[in-house]
């Protein structure tokens, strides 16, 4: 099995309709591993309190967002995910000349959850991270396993007004402003205009031999492989995915994103050891007065799943059915030596997929009739999120439950008829 994953996408006016950004990720992990979709409210903390990531505890800050993330649930940040002021995140895996440290630091999931609960616009995001990589580093196993996956990340952050690409090596790191257009990142390194950087990142190509100091700074040239199978296969996402944006470019809507995350052909929803294990697609409206609405699926295969909507409102009712279980102290990730057993982290919506897409996989019969069913859902859902938008009314007591809702009724779906 070769590790490779995710893929992530956004979209600006005027290449979406409705004067609308449209972001969207796949998380390709392992094909074991379960994705939950969780929720944590906005917190006061008092001074001095930490905070404790995956693997690190490092200073918590004195607020944090409201925040939904889909995460892998044997850790503590997230794959994907937004915030209540409309900040969304997604990572992905980067390899290149930097050696990648096994020392345990924060995951880049860490990173992107930190990223949510402590910034409420994109630009702050980029600030946020790179404080905190520079400050702690990255590192430590990215898999539930004795055996090592390790990289260095990528960061594709969008809100309302704008979009930030930021790729790292090691403590090194680029930015690059998305103001207009689509843009898409894969698992290798892109940016090659640098809008923002570390202070040494020229300094340190140099001293590395990596780059002359003579011709024009090309991040991605330069602290990339030269070339490898890994690239040549990330390569090949990448450009495919370009070209699903470009050819809707002018007419994308979360619709286009969906069905974009639902490409098979292309690799971008990925199948075999490593397969897409979890789905995120959000609308992030350019007028403040409108909901941001993010819709997210919690279990493998997009185009076997259902992309649910979520919109922060107060007390949000918890996302029991799409969250794991929980260990404690138990939990074989947080005893040394990690990772000497996998406990079962199946929650409720994942077990009734499961069910679901064997009996899919038994009959071609039940695949359509099953499909059909859960698009409908899905096209309702998706319905009533327009009318919301076009309408600029929003039933709060109604959002409170909106994802959970619409959860049992996939459920529902998935159960036996008589």
């Amino acid at each position: 099995m070769e590790p490779s994953s995710c893929d992530t996408f956004v979209a600006l006016p005027p290449a979406t309709l409705g004067n609308r950004i449209i972001f969207g990720k796949n998380s390709d992990r392992p094909s074991d591993e379960v994705q939950e979709v969780v929720y944590f409210p906005a917190s006061q903390h008092k001074p001095g309190e930490k905070v404790e990531c995956t693997y690190i505890e490092i200073d918590q800050v004195p607020e944090t967002h409201a925040v939904v993330l889909s995460r892998p649930s044997w850790l503590w940040g997230a794959e994907m995910g937004a915030n209540e002021h409309g900040v969304c995140i997604g990572n992905e895996a980067v390899w290149g000349r930097e050696e990648i440290s096994d020392d345990e630091a924060l995951l880049g999931m860490d990173l992107v959850r930190l990223g949510l609960e402590r910034a409420d616009t994109a630009e702050k995001a980029v600030h946020v991270i790179t404080e905190l990589l520079e400050k702690h580093g990255q590192g430590g196993n990215c898999m539930e396993s004795h055996m090592a996956f390790t990289y260095h990340n990528s960061f594709l952050i969008a809100d309302r007004k704008e979009a930030w690409v930021l790729e790292t090596s090691e403590k090194h790191w680029a930015a690059e402003k998305v103001k207009e257009g689509v843009r898409n990142i894969s698992n290798q390194l892109s940016i090659t205009r640098v809008d923002r950087g570390h202070p040494e990142i020229k300094d340190y190509a140099k001293s590395r031999g990596w780059w002359d100091g003579e011709k024009e700074f090309d991040f991605a040239a330069t602290y990339s492989y030269v070339n490898t199978a890994r690239m040549t296969a990330t390569r090949g996402r990448y450009c495919e995915g370009y070209k699903l944006l470009k050819k809707h470019e002018g007419r994308i809507t979360a619709e286009t994103m969906m069905g974009i995350l639902r490409d098979k052909e292309s690799g971008i929803n990925m199948e075999g050891g490593f397969m897409t294990t979890g789905s995120m697609v959000s609308i992030l409206p350019q007028d403040p007065s409108l909901p941001c609405v993010h819709f997210f699926t919690g279990t493998p295969d997009p185009d076997r799943s259902v992309f649910k909507p979520f919109i922060f409102v107060p007390n949000i009712t918890q996302l029991l059915k799409t969250s794991s279980p929980v260990f404690g102290p138990e939990d074989p990730v947080k005893k040394k030596p990690r990772f000497q057993m996998k406990p079962d982290r199946r929650h409720e919506l994942y077990k009734k997929h499961e069910s679901a897409a064997l009996l899919m996989e038994s009959s071609k019969d039940t695949d359509s009739a099953l499909l059909k069913l859960i698009r409908n859902l899905e096209k309702e859902k998706a319905d009533e999120m327009e009318h919301i938008l076009q309408s600029g009314h929003l039933d709060v007591d109604q959002a409170v439950n909106l994802f959970s809702k619409c959860v049992e009724e996939e459920i529902r779906e998935y159960m036996p008829k008589d």
